[in-house]
């Protein structure tokens, strides 16, 4: 008999899906790009007005996986879709809970939200299967974006740019280097919501599969080696992030191939955002999973950034 996927503790009311309170942890002290810490070291954090290290965005996908199961079943593993905006970071030691709006009789998508004990909104935004024949909430939020006007750091970087292909893999001790600085086992031994289906074969894919977060960091894994032109050193954030799956799960230790391509260059006060669509395909050369990030580089981290507005633009911004 195969394991049950998941043993949280869910409530179900009228309306909705609602998990547990949980307290993701922070692995990514250590992580550095471009030669420097990142948003997640405390010193980095504060610097740039933030209370410590911030966890990374894709941690609190894991909590919504219990409640994709439950209503989705076998369909979450395999043709699953999370599609967040992060409203604001959270820090380790802090509480969250995370909410699925049940679906409308025939529908096959639902809205998302991630709170903390005061009410402050973590990420919103939507889950679902297969072809739900509704616009993703980060689809809907690219329709709306305002283009990316007077760039700095990103002044090189074109739409349609498109990586290299290149050969991923998540094996259980592998350290996933200077962006990911811990390997699947050491994560699995913090994940907010573990699973037999993550460790061993006992599940309906005979296999280990790869938790939904941790597709963020396969998906990245090898990005550094193949970089957008963008200018630094600066520090960037998660800002939205979606990750679907096309012919999932995606398996512990087999090879796959990824190519990235910026679909769309986006700005705020305080941001320039390259938003990039990573295509992940099999060894067959099949689609299996897509994610679409929007990387926000804060401006006030690239050191140079008013002096250089104002050669390229004869102004400060």
């Amino acid at each position: 008999m195969t394991a049950i996927a998941f043993d949280t503790e869910i409530t179900e009311t009228g309306g909705a899906l609602i998990g547990p309170w949980r307290r993701p942890r922070q692995m990514l002290q250590a992580q550095t790009y471009d030669a420097h810490a990142s948003i997640h070291d405390d010193t980095t954090a504060q610097k740039l007005g933030f209370k410590g290290g911030t966890i990374e965005g894709p941690t609190h996908f894991s909590q919504f996986a219990p409640l994709g199961a439950r209503l989705w079943g076998h369909a979450w593993f395999e043709s699953g879709c999370l599609s967040a905006h992060y409203r604001s970071v959270c820090y380790e030691g802090e509480d969250v809970q995370a909410m699925l709006s049940k679906p409308l009789p025939g529908a096959r998508q639902s809205q998302i939200q991630m709170v903390k004990r005061d009410g402050t909104e973590v990420l919103r935004g939507t889950a679902s299967v297969g072809d739900s024949g509704a616009a993703t909430a980060l689809e809907t939020r690219l329709s709306e974006l305002k283009p990316l006007a007077d760039p700095v750091i990103l002044r090189d970087v074109q739409v349609a740019h498109t990586s290299k292909r290149q050969t991923v893999r998540m094996a259980f001790d592998q350290n996933m280097g200077d962006l990911y600085p811990f390997s699947l086992r050491q994560k699995l031994a913090v994940i907010t919501e573990n699973s037999p289906y993550y460790s061993d074969a006992d599940n309906p894919w005979g296999r280990a599969i790869i938790p939904m977060e941790m597709l963020s960091v396969l998906f990245q894994y090898r990005s550094k080696d193949d970089p957008l032109p963008a200018k630094g050193p600066a520090v960037g954030l998660f800002a939205d992030q979606e990750i679907r799956l096309v012919r999932g799960p995606l398996f512990v230790d087999e090879e796959y191939e990824a190519e990235r391509e910026v679909v769309a260059l986006s700005g705020s006060r305080r941001t320039e955002s390259a938003w990039v669509k990573t295509r992940v395909f099999d060894k067959a050369g099949a689609m299996v999973a897509t994610m679409l990030l929007n990387m926000a580089t804060l401006k006030d981290s690239y050191a140079s950034y008013e002096e250089e507005h104002r050669r390229l633009y004869g102004a400060a911004r």
